[in-house]
């Protein structure tokens, strides 16, 4: 028992410093990220539209850091990708979508290192098209994601997930990298 006690004294006296380095947690920040959009479309016959393409984003929002271990942000962001292009049965189909987004952010933070989650909704417009017809479509959705990040000083590296919960297609997801400063 006393080892494990030793064990955890010391645990928390290297884990200590690392607190430091993780910067001011509270406050305005503004980030970029990119990575990577997947979209699935069933059709009605056993050819299904299911492309990636790269995607892009800029955000911004206020992390309200006051809660030890525990980090609640509002946050906004613009979202677009780049064309996704398949051939169906012989007809070219492409699409694309951009989307302006806010979320609720909560978040675990251990010192350096977080864990979070966020719950938003997006505004979209996407185009698609088929051969030489062209839709363009737009709505509102609900958007749910999940990330990890690392934060040394007042610079922070984000891996996350967001699901595009979307009428006009399957399955819409990202997978990103961001940096982000805390001003």
């Amino acid at each position: 028992m006393r080892k494990i006690a030793i064990l955890i004294c010391v645990t928390l006296l290297l884990w200590s410093p690392l607190t430091a380095l993780a910067g001011s947690k509270t406050g305005f920040y503004l980030g970029a990220g990119v990575g990577r959009v997947d979209v699935k479309e069933s059709g009605e016959t056993e050819d299904d539209f299911s492309e990636y393409a790269p995607g892009y984003k800029i955000f911004t929002g206020y992390n309200f850091g006051k809660i030890p271990l525990l980090d609640l942000a509002l946050e906004g962001s613009y979202i677009m990708t780049d064309e996704m292009s398949d051939e169906i049965n012989g007809v070219n189909v492409t699409y694309e979508q951009s989307s302006f987004n806010a979320f609720g952010l909560v978040g675990l933070s251990l010192g350096p290192f977080g864990l979070f989650g966020k719950i938003g909704g997006g505004a979209w417009d996407s185009d698609m098209k088929i051969g030489d017809q062209k839709k363009s479509d737009s709505g509102t959705s609900p958007i749910y994601g999940t990330g990890i990040s690392l934060s040394l000083f007042s610079i922070t590296g984000r891996l996350e997930f967001e699901y595009f919960d979307q009428d006009n297609v399957d399955n819409l997801y990202m997978t990103s990298f961001s940096l982000m400063y805390t001003f």
